[in-house]
């Protein structure tokens, strides 16, 4: 046993002998220059190559990093074991991640990625005016050299892209209004903003499900179109017109497209706007991925047909292309149709990217043809009357409201009556909400409600049409050659007042 012992010590002296006889004839910097260039050889040959993102850039955030962990938590869920969860201020949705030094891999354009996490605890560091935290935290990202060109361009700025999509539909949109007088707010902006939560989508907006449909092709198309837009030399943006009767859903339209595409809301009141100047600035101040809505735009400004009339003097200012709050009155609003024009398509327009237009209207009839122009408003809206499948759509969200054998009767009814009545979804959501609790009684109260209608719109439609043929023919007697008897004018009048004390 001692002579265990005596072998092992001897051998341990030995080891130490040859540790320092090392560190002498190969000194420390010696031996790192060795392990370098056997890294490298090492790197040489195989097929692979790294990449180390880290969380900071010297004193400043690596946006690069936050990209990368929002673009992995999209489907990191479904492949890895072990995740961390966060959730940031103002995000609606919870965020999954890699937990320390965990890995995952990713596919992008044929070639097969490796992500890492690879978190270091931080040697202790001396007293500054910045502490850095205690781990160093970063993504190592390994490729194939031969993938280097695609990875190193076109997946990381599909990586920002993608992360920039993921946060704004993670965070609260916003409805913004333009200051009362063009005031600016503490940070300089001209917009004040609330968290828009209104609930209104594309499933729950009684509309004809084809009509919808193509509403929400078009916007997707749009959302998707950069290159196309690129290619074919257009400003990326688009125009809506909303118009039809009140109470049809134009409101509630606007907010499904917001839901839809996750974008903000800009709810331009031009009753507040000076003049065109203002105007411009108030467009420059949005951001891209909005939609701008101007509604009721008959009401709040002077936009009607132009009328044509002499001209007197040399007056080149056309006082009927101006608009705002003030004219009627003498005030100092300025803004014209043109500055209007230049705001949805003209050069101003372009100063930002993926922008909707979206203007509303009671009275299409009312605005000026140069609003209604394609490149101005490209789609068209018309927003009707209740239709059957709308009505289905209404009687699902208010009352839960299936087809079944027992319900045959009331929707056979209810088909054949709601075209007759023309009323909007307005008006039949509020009998629904009012009885919303017993089914059957709303159905019959809706039935009924629906039948009066009708029969008022059938009784009023043939005084109309009688009223027409009256003056259709009493029109034709006075351009005959003879010029009618009086008798057939007497008769024509007696007709007329009958008209009239039925209407009463």
């Amino acid at each position: 046993m001692k002579e265990y012992w005596s072998s092992l010590a001897s051998l341990l002296g030995v080891l130490a002998f040859c540790q320092s006889l090392l560190q002498l004839v190969f000194p420390p910097q010696l031996r790192f220059l060795c392990l370098r260039f056997l890294n490298r050889v090492f790197h040489l040959f195989s097929s692979y190559c790294y990449f180390d993102i880290t969380e900071t850039d010297g004193l400043s955030t690596n946006e690069l990093y936050n990209a990368v962990q929002l673009y992995l938590s999209s489907f990191v869920s479904n492949n890895g074991s072990r995740l961390s969860l966060t959730r940031a201020l103002n995000s609606t949705a919870t965020t999954f991640g890699l937990s320390n030094n965990d890995c995952v891999f990713d596919t992008f354009g044929g070639a097969t990625v490796l992500w890492e996490h690879v978190v270091i605890q931080r040697q202790s560091q001396a007293l500054t005016w910045r502490p850095l935290p205690e781990e160093k935290r970063g993504f190592t990202l390994r490729i194939k050299k031969k993938d280097k060109a695609l990875i190193l361009h076109s997946y990381l700025d599909y990586i920002m892209e993608k992360s920039d999509e993921i946060r704004r539909k993670n965070r609260d949109r916003l409805l913004y209004t333009n200051s009362r007088g063009g005031s600016l707010d503490s940070r300089g902006h001209p917009w004040e903003s609330v968290p828009f939560k209104h609930p209104s989508t594309f499933d729950t907006l009684a509309m004809h499900p084809v009509k919808k449909q193509e509403i929400m092709d078009d916007l997707r198309d749009f959302a998707d179109g950069q290159s196309f837009y690129d290619k074919t030399g257009r400003a990326w943006k688009r125009g809506y017109l909303l118009y039809g009767p009140p109470g049809t859903g134009k409101s509630s339209m606007i907010a499904a497209m917001a839901n839809y595409l996750s974008y903000d809301i800009y709810d331009l009141e031009l009753t507040e706007v000076h003049n065109n100047s203002e105007l411009r600035k108030l467009l420059m101040k949005t951001s891209s991925k909005s939609i701008i809505v101007i509604e009721d735009i008959d009401c709040s400004v002077n936009l009607t047909n132009r009328k044509k009339k002499k001209n007197k003097g040399n007056n080149y200012c056309d006082p009927e292309t101006s608009c705002g709050a003030g004219d009627e009155d003498g005030g100092n609003s300025t803004i014209t149709l043109s500055g209007l024009l230049n705001f949805t398509d003209g050069l101003w327009s372009c100063c930002g990217t993926e922008r909707i237009f979206v203007f509303t209207t009671n009275h299409i009839e009312k605005l000026d043809p140069a609003l209604l122009r394609h490149g101005r408003m490209d789609m068209h809206i018309y927003m009707s009357h209740c239709s059957y499948p709308a009505l289905q759509i209404l009687l699902k969200n208010y009352l839960e409201y299936e087809e079944t054998g027992s319900d045959c009767d009331d929707l056979k009814q209810l088909a054949e009556v709601v075209d007759k009545a023309e009323m909007t979804p307005a008006d039949i959501s509020e009998i629904l909400i009012k009885n919303r609790r017993h089914k059957q009684k709303a159905l019959s109260e809706l039935l009924e409600a629906m039948k009066t209608r009708a029969e008022r719109k059938l009784k009023c439609g043939s005084l109309r049409q009688q009223e027409m043929e009256d003056e259709e023919e009493e029109k034709r007697a006075l351009e005959s050659p003879e010029g009618g008897s009086e008798s057939d004018f007497e008769q024509s009048c007696k007709k007329q007042g009958v008209i009239e004390e039925k209407m009463k």
